[in-house]
C-alpha cells in the first residue's frame, strides 16, 4: 500500500476512526501505519 503517502495515511486512518464505520478498513490503515514505524496520535 505504498501509494499513499505517510501523511494521507495518517489522515485517512483519523477520518476512519471518525466515522467509525468501516472497521475492516481501519485495520488495514493501523497495520500499515505500524509497519511503516508511524504514530497516528490524535492531539
Amino acid at each position: 500500500m505504498k501509494i499513499m503517502s505517510n501523511e494521507q495515511l495518517v489522515v485517512s486512518y483519523r477520518d476512519a476512526l471518525k466515522s467509525g464505520s468501516e472497521k475492516e478498513w481501519i485495520r488495514i490503515l493501523k497495520m500499515e501505519i505500524k509497519k511503516r514505524g508511524l504514530k497516528a496520535v490524535n492531539k
